[in-house]
């Protein structure tokens, strides 16, 4: 069933084509040739109109030679030219220009410096003052005085008698004292001694809670000691360490690690 069914479509396709090829088609019309600018062409006259057949023959009056009439190809005629866009200039990449690097600003160099010694806070606080905004990060900072010795002494002085010196004695215990001491010869006998410390602060508390209990106390002690002084610590960008001891009024200028000031 199937191959009948091809054979009746193949017959069919063909039929068509058969008919399609009998079909008679129309000349298609040369396309007249376009003239060339500036050439001459040829064109025919017409011939003279066939004289009557009743007379004699009427000469020619023009011949009937093709004479040959240059054509002029107007402008109008002419298919204008497709106008073509003139070749692009090829931009010529410019070169980068180099950017000039930039310099780096130097980190100012930071200087610290120990000012002093000054007799008492005060001073170095106006030396602080003196200073201004070229003193970064600064600080007071007090150096304890030092002792020849190395210890003081808290007594009572000698006495008249040895049974003097003993009542005194007694009079301490009573008070709630215990550290004391009855010095039997030598240039201090019949005295009492109340105590030997080896810095100034603990000896003059021992002293002070003697005298307020009302007994006749002394320190001693201490040999060449030398007192306190107070320092200045800055750091500063701006002023070299001479500088700030010139302007701080300071007798001397010691160098200092800056991690300290941090």
């Amino acid at each position: 069933m199937l191959s009948r069914f091809l054979i009746v479509i193949l017959v069919i396709l063909n039929v068509g084509v058969a008919l399609w090829w009998m079909v008679p088609r129309a000349d298609t019309a040369a396309a007249p040739a376009k003239p060339e600018l500036g050439v001459a062409t040829l064109e025919l006259m017409p011939s003279p109109a066939a004289p009557a057949a009743t007379g004699d023959a009427v000469p020619a009056v023009t011949p009937a030679a093709a004479v040959a009439t240059p054509a002029v190809a107007r402008p109008e005629d002419a298919e204008p030219a497709a106008s073509t866009p003139a070749p692009a200039k090829p931009t010529e990449a410019k070169p980068a220009e180099a950017v000039p690097p930039v310099a780096a600003t130097p980190k100012p160099v930071e200087h610290c410096a120990s000012l002093g010694p000054f007799t008492d806070a005060a001073k170095a606080q106006a030396a602080q003052a003196a200073l201004g905004a070229d003193a970064q990060r600064p600080r007071v900072r007090e150096v304890p005085g030092k002792s020849g010795s190395g210890s003081y002494r808290v007594f009572i002085p000698p006495a008249a008698s040895r049974e003097e010196a003993q009542a005194t004695a007694k009079r301490i215990v009573e008070a709630g004292f215990s550290d004391y001491f009855v010095v039997s010869q030598g240039e201090e006998a019949n005295a009492v001694a109340l105590g030997q410390y080896r810095n100034r602060e603990g000896a003059e508390r021992r002293l002070a809670t003697l005298v307020a209990a009302g007994f006749p106390a002394r320190l001693a002690g201490g040999g060449n000691e030398t007192p306190p002084t107070w320092w200045l610590d800055v750091a500063s960008s701006s002023a070299s360490p001479a500088t700030l001891m010139q302007r701080a009024g300071a007798a001397q200028q010691q160098s200092l690690d800056c991690a300290r000031l941090r």
